[in-house]
């Protein structure tokens, strides 16, 4: 049966942030987070540039390349990947014979890419989007991998060595691969990206199974109620209904802010604001990426030092209170310096906030349901934002950029309000809410 999460003494005595990132498996989530990002941008924005040069029309294009999408919709299957086992892979136990699984199919997946090319454009199409699938289902096995491998305090420093591996992986798959490009043809460059899965493949198989016991399911009635209905009934018979629709409610409002100012309005702000898109690229695309890592370690420090719950409450009113930083920029327009500091501030708390964000959800999922859980709150957790992103625009135009980054500091307030209700009745239920 489920068990509660366990009490933790509050005068426990906390890890050293030196001996968070110096255990192993810190430096296996950076591999594993290179594998993460290296085939996400093969199946989108890398791609776009292959079928362009090869003469497929743009609607069709930005058909193809949004098989990305799939990343959006991987909660749907992460259930299999708690309660069934992969005939072939059992040895390797739960977690690395999905992640080994995965990995292989990415690696399988580019190589066809590189052999049909866009000559061949349904067949090409399917792997294109065998890629994606298994990318996604990838993420969901080193999400539950790193909730399972680690105590919760440790999380902040292996969501920053992961941060620091997917980045690489990024810039790997983007800039190098299109650099790549001026110089070979692009079946070599799939070719080359494919071979980058191998040292990831090296490491899960190197990598400790962690150790957790799950039922097995028996009959197929069995098996639905296990992985599909329980992780949802889990959530609420653990925390009861009041707490748990409280929690859900906060999960839903904090990273609004922060992710209402990542969709189509900032481009638009920007070149208003009388930036150059060089400009725009090299500060806040090769730059801020950078300050951003940097945040992450920091904040991967502070899970370390101070816990999940308290990073997690400093941050929400740092990264949110950044976007004010925008209307200074208002007031400087066409300042190279000013932009750079308001990006080194947005970014910075930014990537700050990441570490204590992911051990906060993390301490909520049962260990039994781990990949399905996580998958749905960390779904949670952009929802509105991406929601509220779709209208940004049109609220910009309406109140303008002043008021528009004015409105999403203002929703810091039910945050903060929601995250007193709910750590007061965490910490009378004897959690450990540091």
């Amino acid at each position: 049966m489920p068990t509660e999460p366990a009490v933790v003494d509050a005068a426990a005595a906390r890890p050293s942030i030196w001996r968070a990132f110096a255990q192993p498996a810190a430096w296996t989530m950076a591999v594993f987070g290179f594998s993460s990002g290296l085939p996400f941008l093969l199946v989108a924005g890398t791609l776009s540039y292959w079928l362009k040069e090869h003469g497929v029309v743009l609607s069709e294009i930005t058909m193809i390349a949004s098989a990305g999408m799939t990343y959006a919709l991987k909660f749907l299957w992460a259930p299999l990947l708690d309660h069934w086992r992969l005939p072939g892979f059992v040895r390797l136990g739960q977690r690395r014979g999905w992640l080994l699984f995965a990995q292989m199919a990415v690696m399988l997946g580019l190589l066809t890419m590189a052999w049909l090319t866009p000559v061949h454009l349904v067949p090409f199409i399917a792997a294109t989007l065998v890629v994606a699938f298994f990318g996604a289902t990838q993420d969901i096995a080193i999400d539950a991998y790193r909730i399972e491998i680690a105590p919760i305090e440790a999380q902040g420093a292996l969501v920053a060595t992961y941060s620091l591996g997917y980045r690489i992986g990024l810039l790997t798959a983007g800039a190098l691969a299109l650099i790549a490009a001026d110089h070979m043809h692009w079946p070599v460059i799939y070719v080359g990206m494919a071979a980058c899965m191998l040292p990831p493949i090296a490491m899960t198989l190197a990598a400790r199974e962690p150790e957790v016991l799950r039922r097995a399911p028996g009959r197929w009635r069995d098996a639905m109620r296990l992985g599909v209905i329980d992780p949802f009934v889990d959530f609420f018979r653990r925390y009861g209904v009041v707490l748990a629709l409280l929690t859900l409610a906060f999960i839903l409002l904090f990273k609004m802010p922060e992710q209402a100012t990542i969709g189509g309005v900032m481009g638009p702000f920007y070149r208003d604001m009388g930036f150059t898109k060089t400009q725009i690229g090299a500060i806040t695309k090769i730059y801020g990426i950078w300050i951003g890592i940097v945040g992450v370690f920091i904040g991967g420090a502070m899970v370390a030092r101070w816990g999940a719950w308290r990073s997690l409450a400093v941050m929400i009113v740092l990264c949110g209170a950044s976007n004010l930083l925008y209307l200074l920029l208002m007031q400087h327009q066409g300042s190279v310096l000013m932009l750079t500091l308001v990006i080194s501030g947005e970014n910075l708390t930014l990537g700050m906030l990441g570490p204590p964000t992911v051990a906060f959800l993390s301490s909520l999922v049962n260990r039994e349901h781990t990949a399905t859980q996580y998958a749905l709150l960390s779904s949670l957790v952009n929802l509105p934002g991406k929601v509220l992103g779709f209208f940004a625009g049109g609220i910009a135009m309406a109140v303008g950029y002043g008021g528009f980054f004015v409105i999403t500091v203002l929703g810091i307030a039910p945050a903060v309000l929601l995250f007193v209700l709910v750590r007061a009745r965490f910490r009378a239920r004897g959690f450990d809410v540091r």
